[in-house]
């Protein structure tokens, strides 16, 4: 999933963060790191980067990336919780982890908190099913196999699709001069069946099916790998994916 799905948006963000030189950066839901990856190519060799995730197995996989004498801390810490003191951080950085806040007022008052005056927050959804046809496709085929449960991962990576909302709540956490870009993009799928087998286990929709029991995951594969060759053909595939980027100063 990440080299199609998001290192392309990772590299995105990271030059955005980039042209705005600051000295020291915070990214948050960091996960396996390939924003942060990302983040440490396009800065300078002395900017400070601290990436944070709430699980430290993630932080581990992160921090695998990187070599010993490469400028990267690595703490665990929620983002609606950040244990940092105020103004420590010239740029806010968080790749598709919105979604996944419990609380998303809280987390922009903390990147708030955390920023100096003058930084920048930028963060990036991933759009609606509409425009992101492979999260469409893997939640109807798991549902079809679960219709009196259906599973609800793939409901929640795309659920801060509407522009507004976020708007409305950066500004009411104190953030000023918001940028919106809507990022379409086309993503090769060289192995079409592989893709549909790390879109069934490479997130939390394995640990709902096995949960709920009485259907093997590799029938979910099989059939989400034919919807995915009638939609974007293959092998190679063809395949649609669009993102949103915010960008908002202190």
């Amino acid at each position: 999933l990440g080299p199609i799905s998001f290192a392309e948006y990772a590299a995105d963000i990271a030059r955005r963060t980039a042209a705005g030189r600051p000295a020291r950066v915070l990214e948050t839901a960091a996960g396996t790191g390939i924003v942060t990856r990302k983040l440490r190519d396009a800065l300078p060799g002395d900017t400070q980067l601290t990436a944070t995730a709430l699980k430290p197995p993630m932080l581990d996989m992160a921090r695998a990336k990187f070599g010993p004498g490469e400028q990267v801390g690595f703490q665990s810490a929620d983002a609606v919780a950040l244990p940092f003191a105020d103004r420590s951080f010239d740029a806010v950085v968080c790749q598709f982890g919105l979604m996944f806040f419990p609380d998303r007022a809280k987390s922009f008052s903390e990147a708030y908190r955390v920023l100096a005056p003058g930084g920048r927050y930028l963060l990036s959804v991933w759009d609606s099913h509409r425009h992101n046809p492979f999260g469409r496709l893997a939640h109807e085929v798991a549902a079809r196999f679960f219709p009196a449960d259906p599973p609800q991962f793939y409901s929640v990576p795309f659920s801060c699709h509407q522009i507004d909302p976020i708007k409305e709540l950066l500004i009411a956490a104190g953030f000023g001069d918001i940028g919106i870009a809507v990022i379409g993009q086309e993503r090769e799928l060289p192995h079409v069946a592989h893709f549909a087998r790390a879109a069934v286990f490479g997130n939390p929709l394995i640990d709902q099916i096995r949960t709920r029991g009485g259907v093997d995951p590799e029938r979910v594969v099989d059939v989400l790998a034919g919807e995915f060759r009638r939609e974007f053909g293959g092998d190679p595939g063809r395949m649609p994916i669009q993102a949103i980027v915010f960008s908002a100063a202190r």
